[in-house]
This record gives structure tokens, sequence and C-alpha cells, in this order.
């Protein structure tokens, strides 16, 4: 056995792999499009799928010239539904970031309430002003 055609085997072994491994994610793309889908019926992702196991290769590039801007479309909206939903989550639990006016404002109709002292009102707003210059 030559180097060149051990070359030429390991060569052929990578492009094979790639191609297989390529191929397994194109299929989990368009069965997991399939079911995010809500305009197709459960009759028509059965055949789909019926037509995938059969005729795999097929049926996935039929797929994906038939139906690739759709796929597309929906994994856009499925990625901003699940950015939207990440933002929401941040800002409830980060809460509102308070201005030390803002700081200032609630502690002064804590005073006007008679909730807290004027020493209280003073400590409050002089810790707010401190942020400020830090």
């Amino acid at each position: 056995m030559s180097f060149w055609s051990t070359i030429v085997d390991a060569i052929w072994w990578f492009l094979t792999i790639f191609v297989f491994v390529a191929y397994l994610m194109a299929l989990f793309s368009i069965i997991s499009d399939l079911f995010r889908d809500r305009a197709l019926n459960g009759f028509a992702k059965a055949v789909w799928l019926l037509f995938l196991v059969f005729l795999p290769f097929l049926t996935a590039l039929v797929y994906l010239i038939a139906r690739g801007k759709g796929m597309g479309e929906r994994s856009a909206q499925q990625a901003a539904a699940a950015q939207h939903q990440a933002e929401d989550y941040v800002r409830s639990i980060a809460g509102s970031a308070a201005t030390p006016t803002d700081e200032i404002e609630r502690a002064k109709r804590l005073l006007d309430a008679g909730a807290i002292s004027d020493t209280e009102f003073s400590s409050l707003k002089q810790a707010a002003l401190a942020r400020v210059t830090a």
C-alpha cells in the first residue's frame, strides 16, 4: 500500500463522514421543521415522515426545495420568540434600575406619607447622591 493511496483513503473517509453528518443535520432540521409548522396538518406530516424513512435523500431534497423558504421563516420566528422570552426574563429578574432621582422621589413620598422620619429621608437622599458622584 503506497503513501498516496493511504492519503486518498483518508480524504475519502473524511469526505464520506462530512457528507453523512451534513445529511443528518439536514434530516433533523427537516423533522423539527415538520413538527414546528402549524399550517401543515397531521396527515401531511405523516406522509413527509414516511417518505423520509423510505426515500430519504430524494425526500430531503424535495422538502428543502419546496418548503425551504418557509423553513427559514419558521426558524427565524422561533429564534425571535426565544430572544424575546430571554429578554423578558432578564427584565423580570433585573427589575427596574432606579436612578438617584427615582430613589429620592420614592423617599420623599415615604416622608410625606409619614413612613420615615426626616433623618431617614436625609440619609436616603445622601446615599442616592453618593451613587451619582461615585
